[in-house]
């Protein structure tokens, strides 16, 4: 059987996985930003309890694996009366592992806005929830960026491992292909081809259009 001929017989298989990927990425990716930026501002409260939460979380999703963490989530915590469907264990588990390391990358983005303009919004009057929000939030956005384009490659390479817990996406597909016919480097090979299509044709392209958009706005440009 020829490439072109295996891609032909599979293609079905292999869009509806690339689908279940794409999904699983964009809520992870959701996730992991939501979680990333309150645990990042928690790290850097007044209040030592809310430090110690968000700092507890960080490094206990950042200290253990991914894939422990996924079994946990969709194998132990129905042991405790909590049970996700596979898919939305899945995209949580690993929202929240990405979303332990983009805490840090908040807490080091708003620590590199100069003092300056912390004096300056504190100057006029400004209340601290809007100085962060009108002031020291967007600038540390900008320098947030390049880092968190990294870490969405990383998001969309971990959502792989979903398929362990049988969510069908990109990589069960190609792992149910290959059980079918035995064709590893044309089954894999193909789910390589994709994530790489989707890592670097719309994941990068879309974070330096953002990182030039926020550098215009912000007059770095």
């Amino acid at each position: 059987m020829s490439y072109w001929e295996f891609l032909a017989q599979n293609a079905p298989r292999y869009l509806d996985g690339t689908l279940v990927t794409i999904a699983q990425f964009f809520l992870s990716a959701t996730l992991a930003i939501l979680v990333a930026l309150t645990a990042g501002l928690m790290k850097m409260s007044r209040n030592a309890a809310v430090r110690w939460t968000a700092g507890t979380y960080i490094e206990i999703f950042r200290g253990t694996s991914l894939l422990i963490q996924l079994y946990w989530i969709f194998f132990v915590l129905p042991l405790f009366g909590l049970t996700l469907d596979k898919f939305y264990a899945g995209f949580v588990a690993v929202g929240l592992n990405l979303g332990a390391y983009g805490a840090e990358l908040v807490r080091g983005g708003i620590q590199s806005v100069p003092k300056g303009q912390w004096e300056a919004a504190y100057a006029i009057s400004m209340s601290p929830a809007k100085r962060m929000y009108r002031i020291i939030l967007p600038q540390a956005f900008l320098n947030m960026l390049p880092p968190w384009g990294n870490l969405m490659i990383e998001l969309l390479k971990a959502t792989a491992l979903v398929s362990l817990i049988s969510v069908t996406d990109l990589m069960f597909e190609a792992k149910q292909i290959n059980g079918s016919t035995f064709l590893s480097a044309q089954a894999f090979g193909t789910a390589l081809i994709i994530y790489y299509i989707f890592a670097r044709l719309i994941v990068t392209p879309f974070m330096r259009w953002l990182e030039r958009v926020m550098a215009r706005k912000m007059g770095r440009a």
